[in-house]
């Protein structure tokens, strides 16, 4: 999986997680910027320590528009997350497909919190490899699909759910059937999920060259809220924004915020990807 070269580290991955690497390159390209969206310094360091060929990755091919859409996403998710924390007591945090996202630091919640981020056996060792330890932070080893991941964690304190960039590779059943048990176990909480439409899950399979490079299956699309809360019995939509109505895009350029204003007035493209979060 992974291979020293020189003071850097190789990382081999396949399928889904290997687009693991060029969201973190894409948030260093951002904190490397003139006027951050996301700020992740994190990501910079990250990147210093990996031997990593930026100049293959899809990435470098689409800079400005992915590595806009991609800090957007990640500031939208810190700010939901960061308002949760502050309304909770002693609340239990999934941040499930972590990666390698730094949020945990970004946020750096207080000591109240436990912290759990799920992703599968050998992205964990990269988390392990790349990352300090932390009180009350939990790594996972783990499919999120997996249910019995959610045993060992504590049932009686509200839990904040966060899947970032995960649902496009969840079949939809899989997806549903985690938010349903979620609902089930816990007291009460939120669910903060990033969707593409199904004109735009259609759209990235012939454009996205990240998800076509890793060779990646697209599943789970969603048009509305109502087919979450349809599905998931007991879930209430706090809020649904198109990620050109989203806060952080008002850090972009002006001929960036000009484009959302348009894009989000189309509405072919206003649901092309959505930021959803929902109550239980």
């Amino acid at each position: 999986m992974m291979s020293t070269s020189s003071d850097k580290v190789h990382v081999d991955l396949t399928g889904p997680p290997q687009t693991m690497l060029d969201m973190v390159y894409a948030r260093a390209l951002d904190a490397d910027s003139a006027q951050p969206i996301l700020g992740d310094t994190y990501a910079k360091q990250l990147m210093a320590q990996v031997d990593y060929d930026t100049s293959k990755s899809p990435i470098a091919k689409q800079r400005r528009r992915q590595v806009t859409s991609i800090a957007v996403r990640g500031a939208q998710f810190d700010i939901w997350t960061r308002q949760f924390l502050a309304n909770h007591d002693r609340p239990v945090v999934l941040q499930i497909g972590a990666g390698l996202d730094s949020r945990v630091f970004r946020v750096d919640p207080g000591p109240d919190v436990d912290w759990y981020d799920i992703d599968f056996p050998d992205v964990i060792a990269l988390r392990e490899r790349f990352y300090p330890t932390r009180e009350h932070y939990h790594l996972v080893a783990s499919s999120a699909t997996d249910l019995s991941w959610l045993d060992s964690i504590p049932a009686d304190r509200p839990a904040l759910l966060i899947a970032e960039g995960v649902s496009m590779y969840l079949v939809e059943s899989d997806g549903v059937g985690l938010l349903r048990r979620v609902v089930e176990r816990f007291p009460a909480g939120e669910f903060q999920l990033d969707f593409w439409s199904r004109f735009g899950s259609k759209a990235m399979r012939k454009n996205n060259t990240v998800v076509r490079w890793s060779g990646s299956e697209l599943g789970w699309a969603v048009d509305e809220p109502d087919d979450i809360l349809s599905a998931v019995p007991g879930t209430r939509l706090i809020r649904a924004i198109s990620v050109f109505e989203a806060e952080t895009v008002q850090r972009l350029s002006k001929g960036y915020r000009r484009f959302a204003r348009m894009a989000s007035r189309t509405p072919v493209l206003r649901k092309i990807v959505q930021f959803h979060r929902y109550a239980f």
